[in-house]
């Protein structure tokens, strides 16, 4: 009988392999920036910057009907970084970017574990920040629900250090989540609930989110860790579409503790509204505002600024990254006017022209509003097995913005511009049973 069971156990487990499913991939980014501008105003007499970088990505996923696993290995190359024949990569950038199972547990429903990247809706407040070479992602548990055209996620994370001393109890430590240790948006603790249901041309969803950085008493001789601040975000976005006419909007609500610990934060709020309409087959037009709250610059023990902490930022005012994007943060707001034009100009290529117009949902302290007006122009390419990206944007900065970024008009160049172009080869190693 135990032998009969031994035969069983092995059938299955063949019966198993056999129908798994195994992929392999991975990606090959190069991108070269011009920078005379990028993120701040350069002042005049300072060089441009200009540089080749490299994202390399190993992606494997294993499926069975009970369980997924996945993994994605990346580097990070800065042409040159490097010097010749030196034994370590001298930016350190080698790093496990994702490493994640899925566990199914009934036909609607699973738990999914692990270094995975959140990105909902239109990536607003939660995004994979691909732009950026090196991505984000979090440490975390999800329950999913699939149901028809409802799903819902839920999200626990808890982060922590280890320092190698005082074995397995005393061997953690909090440094890395609190501010401004390392990362300020490496968060001590998340909850999140995200629900969406689709009817027709119309969706709907729902966001909640609470996250936390440790708090230190520094009374003492050695900062003692003493409970988090939290910041809890709630908001909605909605989309439309009929025919050529389309319609998104988002709207998000921010109250709690600004991850310094010592602000607080009340009454912050992001509107958005976009129209699209395809204009024909070749051309479509899209026109928008958004307006993210700002906090007086009189006021610094709370705020009333709204931040938009996890989201693929690059996407959304400006590519040039004056706000938002490592920047902008616990200041005036931003209210952004835009309009766009895609072109197609073939069968594998495109141009996307945008404007932006820029100013502050609060005054500078001199009571200027107005930041300026950025033009951001892309040209994508498709090849067979890879494909081509070339963008220039330029600003026109207005006396506010100099005033923001503390550059003085006298001294900054007269042209503030950014040109990249970018190759994305995704080779496919292997599929298959």
């Amino acid at each position: 009988m135990k032998k009969q069971y031994a035969i069983l156990g092995l059938m299955l487990v063949c019966f198993q392999f056999v129908n798994a499913q195994f992929t392999l991939d991975g990606q090959f980014r190069p991108r070269t920036e011009y920078r005379n501008g990028y993120q701040s105003l350069i002042p005049e007499g300072a060089d441009a910057g200009f540089a080749i970088n490299t994202r390399v990505r190993l992606n494997a996923g294993y499926q069975t009907d009970l369980f997924k696993v996945y993994l994605s290995i990346q580097d990070l190359l800065v042409w040159g970084e490097n010097p010749q024949i030196i034994p370590v990569d001298a930016n350190n950038s080698f790093a496990v970017f994702e490493a994640w199972a899925s566990l199914k547990l009934t036909d609607n429903s699973g738990l999914k574990i692990g270094r995975q990247v959140l990105s909902y809706d239109d990536q607003r407040f939660f995004g994979g920040l691909d732009w950026a070479q090196q991505g984000r992602n979090h440490d975390l548990a999800m329950y999913q629900y699939r149901s028809g055209s409802f799903m819902l996620d839920f999200g626990l994370a808890f982060n922590q250090d280890f320092d190698n001393n005082g074995g397995p109890l005393f061997g953690f430590q909090n440094v890395g989540t609190a501010y401004p240790a390392g990362n300020p948006f490496q968060y001590k603790s998340m909850q999140y609930l995200y629900a969406k249901e689709t009817w027709g041309g119309f969706n709907a969803s729902l966001l909640l989110v609470n996250y936390s950085h440790q708090n230190f008493d520094t009374t003492g001789a050695t900062p003692v860790a003493d409970g988090v601040n939290s910041l809890f975000t709630a908001g909605t976005h909605l989309n439309y579409k009929k025919g050529k006419f389309g319609l998104a909007g988002n709207a998000f609500l921010q109250t709690g503790t600004f991850f310094n610990g010592s602000t607080d934060v009340g009454g912050a709020y992001l509107l958005s509204l976009d129209a699209s309409y395809k204009a024909s087959a070749k051309v479509g037009l899209g026109a928008g505002i958004e307006v993210i709250s700002g906090n007086d610059t009189a006021t610094t023990d709370k705020t009333e600024a709204f931040l938009p902490t996890f989201g693929t930022n690059h996407k959304f005012n400006g590519f040039m990254d004056y706000f938002y994007v490592a920047n902008h943060v616990n200041t005036i707001g931003l209210v952004d006017i835009h309009a766009s034009a895609n072109f197609k100009l073939g069968a594998t290529s495109s141009l996307m022209v945008k404007a932006l117009n820029f100013s502050g949902e609060q005054a500078l302290a001199s009571g200027e509003k107005s930041l300026g007006t950025e033009i951001d122009v892309v040209f994508s390419k498709k090849f067979k097995g890879y494909a081509l990206k070339v963008g220039y944007s330029q600003m026109f900065a207005s006396d506010g913005l100099y005033e923001l970024k503390g550059v003085s008009e006298a001294a900054a160049k007269d042209t503030q511009n950014w040109a990249w172009a970018m190759l994305v080869i995704k080779p496919k190693f292997l599929t298959g049973k």
